[in-house]
């Protein structure tokens, strides 16, 4: 119900049948039975918009191995922002299934160099419908760290996120889950690169994970 002229103050009551209007209308603000008006948040927006994006590693009950170590220019998985793009990564969730070594470690960094080599991974769209527009932004995933990044420089690669962990997973005794959900997001552009590294000492863990992002087109954010 279009309004190229709505009344100020007004809202548009529409709650047992939504719609949707097509690109470039006006249209009344969307308001409850009470009044009150409807605001969205900028990530569910995005998302309704088709610009949410994941790429993932492991499969039912087969985790990925990290590495031995965390390995300079090594990773386990990562997403490249092209020429042109945007990318905001807006979560991450790794869940260790099996860490018998020691001194964890798991980072979400990035770096203004997109990867160079790993198994190419198509992005899974986070709108769930089989008409989702395909990502612009390519991703990769590989065990043991095999997606090779730029090497980090101090003054060069961005530290996004961390964990650590000293002991071994015991039953009970340690956190195998970890989370990365930034209250302040970071935004890789133009030929950019976020990658996650997992790691521990004499044994990499077996985990699952996955990486959630958020891309736009560069000339529409500056």
């Amino acid at each position: 119900m279009a309004d190229t002229n709505p009344i100020q103050g007004q809202v548009l009551v529409n709650q047992l049948s939504p719609m949707a209007f097509g690109e470039g209308k006006y249209v009344d603000w969307k308001g409850t039975k009470r009044g009150e008006g409807c605001i969205i948040d900028f990530y569910t927006e995005m998302i309704l918009e088709g610009r949410g994006y994941q790429v993932r590693a492991g499969t039912v009950t087969t985790p990925i191995v990290g590495d031995v170590v965390i390995t300079d220019a090594a990773s386990e998985l990562c997403v490249d922002a092209g020429q042109g793009l945007a990318v905001i990564p807006v979560y991450l969730n790794i869940a260790v299934r099996l860490g018998t070594g020691t001194l964890h470690e798991y980072a979400l960094k990035s770096v203004d160099t997109a990867s160079t080599a790993g198994t190419v991974f198509v992005p899974l769209p986070l709108l769930g419908d089989t008409d989702a527009v395909a990502a612009v932004a390519t991703a990769r995933a590989q065990t043991a760290g095999a997606v090779v990044v730029t090497a980090e420089l101090a003054t060069t690669t961005r530290r996004l996120w961390a964990a650590a962990n000293e002991l071994a997973v015991a039953a009970g005794h340690e956190k195998t889950t970890h989370e990365y959900e930034p209250r302040m997001p970071h935004i890789i552009a133009n030929n950019a690169c976020c990658y996650c590294q997992i790691a521990g000492t004499t044994t990499g863990p077996s985990y699952y994970a996955h990486l959630d992002w958020i891309e736009l087109l560069w000339a529409s954010i500056r």
